[in-house]
Parts: structure tokens; sequence; C-alpha cells
């Protein structure tokens, strides 16, 4: 598929998602996000890759929604636009391959609700994050439900209640990234993460990352027993028992996938 707002390509089984509106500063548009939502189907899809990096073009990660978007509309426009984004952050939860942010200059409303929403991030140490919305009249409502699952209640709601932002070590200390690099760093860092995250089973990374946020949601008695039931039946599966034995015999596993 080609993309008028994305660039998508994939290199040693890493797929590289770019956002690709920098003269918007990567803004969150309808168009993009209904790109967005695509290719990540394709993607949940594509066998060849194990991981997904998402960045942004230009000078910053994404200022969040298209602010142009938001003005003069309709109840269905208005509908569409936040039900198509919230469609786009569940699916990158839902993916099995591991989503990595890489975060450079300013991560925004709905551009924070992005980084919080991947499952890993890595920023550059002059990246900064926000949920400035109240300051617009437009409490960042949709943005909260990943960051408050990402730093908790307190810090969320300083973060949405005053809509400061906040700094790559502050966001690094609230766990909503989870390495802060130099900007010569950032991309190398990056991929570095991804790479080592690939050489697991992608049968193995699919089972985790689902049973995590599925387990994630339980009472701790219901999380124990769903955990107890994946682990036994991933036993049984052929990857595992590669796993096992390459351990035990003290050589590199070949995955096979099942």
């Amino acid at each position: 598929m080609t993309y008028s707002y994305l660039k998508f390509e994939v290199k040693d089984r890493i797929g590289m998602l770019v956002l690709n509106r920098p003269e918007k500063r990567n803004a969150l548009s309808l168009d993009l996000l209904q790109e967005l939502n695509d290719l990540l189907a394709e993607i949940r899809q594509h066998s060849g890759v194990a991981v997904v990096i998402v960045r942004g073009a230009g000078k910053v990660f994404c200022a969040g929604h298209d602010i142009s978007d938001l003005v003069d509309g309709d109840l269905t426009q208005y509908n569409q636009i936040f039900a198509t984004c919230i469609e786009v952050m569940e699916k990158i939860q839902q993916l099995p391959q591991p989503v990595l942010a890489q975060v450079h200059g300013v991560a925004t409303a709905a551009g924070c609700q992005l980084v919080a929403a991947c499952d890993l991030a890595v920023a550059e140490e002059k990246a900064r994050f926000g949920t400035p919305g109240v300051k617009i009249g437009l409490f960042c409502t949709t943005p909260g439900v990943p960051l408050v699952r990402a730093v908790g209640r307190k810090r969320a709601l300083e973060m949405l209640l005053t809509g400061r932002m906040i700094s790559a070590s502050e966001a690094h200390e609230y766990g909503l990234v989870n390495r802060v690099v130099s900007a010569g760093q950032l991309s190398e860092e990056t991929w570095n993460l991804a790479c080592k995250i690939a050489e697991a089973s992608p049968l193995t990374l699919r089972i985790g990352k689902e049973a995590f946020y599925t387990q994630a949601n339980l009472a701790d008695t219901q999380a124990y027993d769903y955990a107890r039931q994946v682990m036994l039946a991933s036993l049984f599966s052929v990857d595992a028992n590669e796993g096992l034995t390459a351990f035990l015999e003290k050589r590199p596993p070949v995955w096979k996938g099942r």
C-alpha cells in the first residue's frame, strides 16, 4: 500500500513506521489516523516483521491531533476522529509485534498518548512530553487513558490538570519512557533494543504481549490463574520445546514460529 502521511519499511525483521507530516509537526489528522489504522492492520499480518519502531519525520515526534480538524465541525466528524484515534491506540496494544516509540522533539496531547500506548519508548534527552489540552479548553481525556496506566494517577493528573511539559528525564522517572539518550544515540539505541527483542521467538513475543496486557487488567488471583494457564499451554509449543532444549544443549535456538 502507498501512503500520503506515513512511511514504512522493513529491515532485518524490524519495521520502521514514520509519521510523515513534518510541516504540521506530524499532527494526527483524520487522514493520517486512517492510514495508520490501515497500516497497523497490514503489519499484524506481516510475518516478516518481529518488532515495530514508530518515529516522526522532521523536528518533532508528534504534536497530537490536528487542531484545525477540531474547529467548526459537527458531531459525526468529531466522533470519527476520536474513534479512529482510539482504534489506532488499541491496535498498537493488540499487535502481536512489540512496538517501540522513538521520541525526539515533543510528544504532546495525542502524541503523548501515542508514546504511552506503545509497549516501550526511547527518548532523546531534549525531548519533552505533555498533555496541554487544559490550556486551550479541551481536557486531554483520551490521552489520559494510556497515560495513567503508564505513570500512575498522581503524575498523570498533574500532567493533565496543569498542561505542564515534562522533560525526558522526568518522563523516564515517571515510567513513560524506558531510556533517555543523546540525540546522536537515539536511532542506534532504539534499533539495538528492537533487535534484542527480535531475537526471541515471534510466537513467544505474541503470546507474551497478549498475556501481559490481559493479566494487567485482572485482579491478582485472576491474573495468576490466567498466567498459569498461558504458561501451561505455551509449554506444548514447538518454540518452547526448542528453546528449552537449546538451553540444555548450550546452543542457539532455531525458532519455527509455532
